[in-house]
């Protein structure tokens, strides 16, 4: 691991872009998930957000994803002195949650493509906020650092 030691700041940028890219997908995907199910009777409509969504969760959100992780997982182990602290402790835990909601969209993704989905636009909405708590509360820890 010791050659990665020298990139360091280079994987923590890696990091952040993909992370950033990550919380974008995790944003937009539940907001076309409400312009699915609030427009079901338009089936022309329908079909181009199913690709839409499939696009975004495969090509952009996944890839992020996996980049996020691996990027964050090589700054651990590169840095183990991260993991005495209780705010890293707290954002790892916030980051599983992304996790369970990132694969969960998966779950809504396939539901809506089957048009099985019987969740509401007004659900969609609110399900859309969970990323917005979960990254405020990521923020809090990487700047604020508050233990």
């Amino acid at each position: 691991m010791e050659i990665f030691s020298e990139y360091y700041l280079w994987i923590k940028m890696v990091h952040y872009l993909s992370f950033v890219s990550w919380m974008a997908g995790l944003f937009y995907l539940p907001r076309l998930f409400v312009y699915h199910s609030e427009h079901k009777d338009n089936q022309g409509f329908v079909e181009v957000v199913k690709i839409q969504e499939k696009k975004l969760y495969l090509y952009i959100q996944t890839p992020a994803m996996l980049m996020s992780v691996i990027t964050g997982i090589l700054m651990l182990i590169l840095n183990k002195n991260l993991l005495s602290f209780g705010f890293m402790h707290v954002k790892l835990s916030l980051v599983i949650l992304l996790l369970f909601y990132h694969f969960h969209n998966y779950f809504c993704l396939k539901e809506l493509a089957r048009d099985t989905c019987k969740k509401s636009g007004k659900y969609f909405r609110i399900y859309n906020e969970i990323p917005t708590l979960i990254f405020i509360g990521i923020a809090i820890m990487m700047v604020i650092k508050p233990f």
